[in-house]
């Protein structure tokens, strides 16, 4: 699975303090703590304090590709602000998000397609978060059309169905979990799958064991992909549990260690 940290967050007292005071060394070391854990891609959110999120997301790009050659997902709600992070990122970047509204999609898809960026595409729009899995799946559709009609490869595109806490729409949970597996066949080649995995324990007294819970459950529907914390060892080791069981590993009596090797 495609995981990206989500540790380099303005709205982390010491990621918004780094940012602040140009701490290089604090971004670097949760960069580095992150990959060493298992991140695939780091998450790179300037948070909602920052006075300056174009320059500030610059800053973080280059301060951590002094370090790391990892992807970066670069997340902001302004798309001037992704575009000031694709003007400076050496690798393949993830542009998280965009949403099903038709602005949002005529602003991100072009800049995906021009900088050769993976998209991440939520299914919301200004009506609200959907109630049920058939709402999920129009929405789905309609960033899916509007990829294809301004030739985005589907490919790169990751759906996110909207993880909602546990606490507060477990009704929703199973229609989340099906989405994940309907979305693979709106489209051939089937869009990848995504969800921000600490949505779901948000206000739960026992957050890791919800994540780690719904995670694995995500995997077996399909999961392509989670924004989540690495530092987390019992999550990632579900997490490569879970893909064993589902044989997309190979069991060895050490295999989480050889996992983490790879």
């Amino acid at each position: 699975m495609f995981v990206i940290g989500e540790l380099i967050n303005g709205m982390y007292q010491n990621i918004g303090r780094a940012i602040k005071e140009k701490n290089k060394k604090e971004i670097q070391k949760c960069a580095l703590q992150q990959i060493e854990a298992g991140a695939d891609c780091l998450d790179v959110n300037c948070g909602p304090a920052s006075r300056d999120p174009v320059s500030d997301m610059q800053w973080l790009i280059e301060t951590i590709q002094e370090v790391a050659d990892k992807p970066l997902a670069l997340d902001s709600s302004k798309p001037k602000v992704i575009e000031s992070g694709l003007k400076v990122i050496k690798n393949k970047a993830v542009i998280n998000s965009t949403t099903a509204d038709a602005e949002k999609l005529e602003a991100l898809v072009p800049l995906a397609k021009e900088y050769n960026a993976k998209l991440i595409g939520i299914t919301i729009s200004a009506k609200g978060i959907p109630q049920n899995k058939d709402q999920r799946l129009e929405l789905a559709a309609a960033i899916v059309a509007t990829c294809e009609e301004k030739g985005f490869p589907i490919a790169d595109l990751y759906l996110d169905p909207i993880v909602l806490p546990v606490n507060v729409a477990q009704a929703q949970m199973k229609d989340i979990l099906e989405s994940i597996h309907e979305f693979k066949i709106i489209y051939e080649p089937p869009p990848k799958t995504i969800v921000g995995l600490s949505n779901v324990s948000q206000g739960t007294c026992v957050r890791n064991l919800v994540n780690r819970t719904f995670l694995t459950m995500a995997l077996a529907y399909g999961l392509d992909a989670a924004i989540l914390d690495p530092l987390d060892k019992d999550l990632m080791d579900a997490l490569i549990t879970a893909e064993l069981i589902l044989n997309k590993n190979i069991y060895c009596d050490s295999y989480l260690e050889a996992y983490r090797k790879k």
